[in-house]
């Protein structure tokens, strides 16, 4: 009976959107009881391959659950939480100028619902959850959700993304709940155009908690930039400065594509030119050897304390190796960033669903995970929801 409703529920999708909300059938979900990714030029054979790594991650059938690998026998043992829809910022590339119509509060996920799905989660073989939203430091429960769930058996990483606004107060704190890992988002060194990018002030902040995470020991501290044509593709040399004396990973990012952000194949600059720029301003440039489920590029600089890293999701999809599952504010479940389809698991938890038939639930949608995501003209022209939404 189970699986007949979760086909049912896939087949009947609403003509207007592509968000699968599950908001039908669900009484009987209610009424069915629990009895259910060397170094650059030696090891990798291209300079620019997605990946240095050759052997797949091996699974352990004991504590990891056929709900977590999809028909292409990919294991996803990385959950990323959005914590809310809410930002201190308002970055050009996340939403539009005019910001976005965010979910009612009674439809977002309470502190127990979030903590239950992602136990979940940890109990079927995730061993990695990354905090995101919006602006996860808002949100007045991050302390005690980083508590829980840093607790959760099974757990090995608690990590989150942040803007960095608020969170050299904070961090203190939230290390000794548990956060084991930070990246924080930071697109540009000059605080003028800081303010231009984000709408907001802030610059010096977050420039102060880069150095608090790095003084708490957080080693490396992943700086998260956002590389765009004609906004700061003129900085990446000042950003691979920050590698030189301190444990900071910075992480280039391709320009990606969501609702509300104009994006434009002329703003993207591609790896290999980002990577084309370092090479030509510093010697010994050397590949790394990255894990299989990387979905970064990673390389030394000699000399560099730090290391620097490149997000290639336009120029060169990482899907094969993907691992990452998304559970967005709201409830709904993602399983590929930039993929419309989503499912509801809020509403079947408050209809009564039991843990079994959200396990069901969500091993069907993983299961209809695609190889790969579509080029990047065609996610462009796709229907999607703003990064604020979906969870950075």
């Amino acid at each position: 009976m189970m699986r007949r409703c979760v086909s049912e529920l896939a087949r009947r999708r609403r003509p207007d959107r592509a968000v699968d909300t599950m908001r039908i059938g669900f009484q009987c979900f209610a009424n069915i009881s629990s009895s259910i990714r060397a170094t650059d030029s030696h090891a990798c054979s291209n300079t620019y391959a997605t990946s240095c790594a050759t052997a797949p991650d091996v699974i352990s059938r004991e504590t990891s659950s056929e709900m977590l690998v999809d028909s292409f026998g990919r294991f996803h043992n990385y959950l990323r939480i959005s914590l809310t829809e809410r930002c201190n910022l308002r970055c050009q590339y996340c939403m539009p100028a005019e910001g976005v119509e965010l979910t009612p509060k009674s439809e977002l996920l309470t502190h127990d619902e979030i903590i239950r799905v992602a136990d979940l989660f940890v109990t079927s073989g995730v061993d990695k959850i990354r905090l995101t939203g919006g602006e996860p430091t808002v949100r007045k429960d991050i302390e005690d959700i980083c508590l829980h769930l840093s607790g959760l058996k099974g757990l090995k990483t608690l990590a989150m993304t942040t803007n960095g606004l608020v969170l050299s107060k904070k961090l203190p704190r939230l290390k000794e709940c548990g956060l084991s890992a930070l990246n924080i988002s930071l697109d540009t060194l000059v605080p003028a155009k800081f303010e231009f990018m984000t709408r907001r002030k802030g610059h010096s902040k977050v420039m102060e908690s880069i150095d608090a995470a790095v003084e708490l020991g957080y080693d490396p501290v992943k700086v998260n930039c956002v590389v765009m044509r004609g906004m700061n593709d003129d900085e990446i040399c000042n950003f691979v400065e920050l590698t030189r004396h301190k444990p900071i990973n910075v992480r280039f990012i391709e320009f990606m594509p969501f609702d509300g952000n104009v994006w434009n194949v002329k703003k993207l600059v591609p790896y290999a030119e980002m990577l084309d720029k370092v090479r030509q301003n510093y010697k010994g440039v050397e590949r790394l050897h990255d894990h299989p489920s990387d979905t970064a590029k990673n390389f030394r600089i000699d000399g560099h304390v730090g290391t620097i890293s490149f997000i290639t999701s336009m120029t060169e999809h990482f899907c094969a190796g993907c691992n990452r599952l998304r559970l967005l504010a709201d409830g709904n479940f993602k399983v590929c960033l930039f993929g419309p389809s989503e499912v509801s698991l809020r509403e079947p938890m408050r209809a009564g669903v039991d843990d079994a038939g959200l396990k069901e639930i969500i091993g069907a949608a993983v299961k209809r995970k695609k190889a790969k995501h579509a080029g990047m003209f065609d996610i462009a022209k796709t229907a999607n929801r703003p990064m604020i939404h979906i969870g950075g």
